[in-house]
């Protein structure tokens, strides 16, 4: 493995990115804690993107509430990207990383309170999570793969228990990133390894695109 892929440069970018965008939240009056700069700076609004602002569905991902929101989401997707993006590639990273935010947003606007203001890093966080238990499962001969599998699914769990637990939590929107980065690590699978076959990979790609389809659909005919 080459230095150049070693070097998690996705994760650091994504990071600038959402610190850069932090930084203009805060700038805003009320800062990033007030519900004008989120629904400004992009925050998923169910009415709105019933009304056509589709880029609440991609922008949250990179917005956080608080220091303390975007403490503990970039400091997880530091650690995450550290093991991760050298494992499955840059590409692959990057994917996993926006598809399952973008996923964990329409399950917000399909099943979510219609009033609710979703932001964060955290649908994608659990995709991650999510892609890394289904290469464990995928390759689970992969003893540093399969412990680590381990690890990340009981990470999975915990944090859906205290989701229950506390206010404010959007939690449909870790379960879509999670569905749909487990989809995605079987669908991507590991750089230069033919497992899994063709078949499973396709028949992923596929219902992740049936699941964004169905919500996309719910969530226009529910707030409609």
């Amino acid at each position: 493995m080459s230095n150049r892929r070693q070097q998690p440069f996705v994760t650091w970018a994504l990071l600038l990115i959402i610190a850069v965008v932090f930084v203009f939240e805060s700038m805003m009056p009320g800062g990033s804690t007030s519900v004008s700069t989120l629904i400004k700076m992009g925050a998923e609004t169910n009415s709105l993107v019933q009304s056509g602002e589709w880029w609440r569905l991609i922008v949250p991902m990179f917005l956080h509430i608080g220091v303390a929101h975007i403490l503990m989401n970039g400091v997880t997707l530091y650690i995450v990207g550290q093991i991760l993006e050298p494992l499955i590639g840059h590409v692959r990273f990057f994917v996993i990383f926006i598809l399952s935010g973008i996923t964990g947003n329409l399950a917000s606007f399909a099943f979510g309170s219609s009033n609710s203001i979703s932001a964060g890093a955290s649908t994608s966080l659990f995709g991650l999570f999510a892609a890394f238990l289904a290469l464990a499962l995928v390759y689970r001969e992969n003893h540093f793969l399969s412990e680590l599998g381990k690890s990340f699914l009981a990470l999975i769990i915990i944090n859906l228990l205290l989701d229950f637990t506390m206010t404010g939590v959007d939690i449909w929107g870790h379960i879509g990133g999670a569905a749909r980065g487990f989809l995605l690590g079987i669908a991507l699978g590991l750089p230069g390894i033919r497992r899994p076959n063709v078949f499973i990979r396709v028949i992923a790609v596929i219902a992740c695109l049936v699941m964004s389809y169905f919500m996309y659909s719910k969530g226009m005919v529910v707030y409609g």
